[in-house]
């Protein structure tokens, strides 16, 4: 395959909802097994030959760009384009409109994923010449859906149309947030109002309006896992997900000190984390720099430096619908 897609991530939003762990991190720096989530996506656009990356900033820019600098590191090309206001998904990618010449594969910055093969979605939007191609999933849990959007097929397998976090489903098929566009996509944002309900340029009326002006539009059923990280505990159900993926029960990052009689099951501990007591540790993700001084046993928590999120008392989703 000749050509090349632009890699992007926008990585410019808040994230109030997942407060208090945005207040020192940006979210696509989570860490997901003490590896930022945003870092495997970038590992994802390098496995499909992916080398220019231009990656979308705003809140907290300088810890992202601190962290991955010109990309060298990784493989890659990247440079940082700034989104003065978060005003929406379509607004964000608008920013690029001068920086890429070459359709781009585009990757939400806040969402952790597990992709079958992401070379599948390219090979069909260049065989097809798409307009657009959506990552997409059959989803159990409604919920999910409303989180993300809904999409709708014609009988000849193309998409008519996408409903931004719908009230009502029709069918179980959820967008994963991962797409790639035609140049032909800033057109479409140039004429894409601002939604009077969440007060933002929304990428899916962008896409409706390429559906609308004959663009072909394809789905790619290319995700085993996914999960829109927006709250806390969110964070916690990726790392013990991506934990029994790995076929681990327990990860440790670099730097912490133990107590040698600490008991770890279902857990991951960031680096530079500090155990001093005996304490048993489970299903639970302690952050980078936390220091835990007490006996009290610790289950279904998130730990950070400055505070503890009971995760217990969330209700958990079964496996499946993840």
């Amino acid at each position: 395959m000749t050509q090349k897609l632009t890699g992007v991530i926008l990585a410019a939003g808040k994230g109030s909802r997942i407060q208090p762990l945005n207040l020192y991190l940006p979210k696509p720096l989570l860490p997901v097994c003490n590896k930022p989530i945003i870092q495997y996506q970038l590992e994802d656009m390098q496995r499909i030959g992916v080398r220019d990356v231009i990656i979308v900033v705003g809140h907290l820019k300088e810890e992202i760009i601190s962290y991955f600098g010109d990309g060298s590191a990784l493989g890659l090309k990247i440079r940082y384009v700034e989104q003065q206001q978060t005003l929406g998904i379509a607004h964000a990618v608008a920013q690029l409109e001068s920086q890429v010449n070459t359709p781009f594969i585009l990757f939400l910055g806040d969402i952790f994923l597990v992709p079958k093969d992401l070379q599948i979605m390219e090979r069909m939007f260049w065989e097809r010449r798409a307009g657009a191609v959506l990552a997409v999933k059959k989803e159990p849990n409604p919920e999910y859906i409303r989180r993300n959007f809904a999409v709708i097929l014609h009988a000849s397998g193309t998409v008519t149309r996408v409903i931004e976090k719908p009230r009502y489903l029709a069918n179980n098929l959820k967008g994963c947030g991962v797409y790639i566009f035609d140049l032909s996509i800033f057109d479409a944002i140039r004429r894409t109002p601002r939604t009077a309900q969440r007060d933002e340029y929304e990428i899916t009326n962008s896409i409706q309006i390429l559906i609308d002006d004959g663009f072909p539009v394809y789905p790619a059923d290319v995700i085993e896992w996914d999960m829109n990280i927006t709250f806390a505990c969110d964070l916690l159900e990726c790392n013990r997900s991506q934990l029994g993926r790995l076929g681990k029960t327990q990860l440790v990052g670099e730097h912490a000190v133990l107590h040698p009689g600490i008991k770890l099951h279902g857990s991951v501990l960031g680096d530079r984390v500090v155990v001093d007591q005996p304490v048993e540790i489970k299903d639970s993700l302690v952050l980078p720099g936390t220091h835990i001084s007490g006996t009290q046993p610790i289950e279904g928590m998130v730990l950070t430096p400055e505070l503890s999120i009971d995760c217990k008392s969330v209700q958990k989703e079964p496996d499946h619908a993840l």
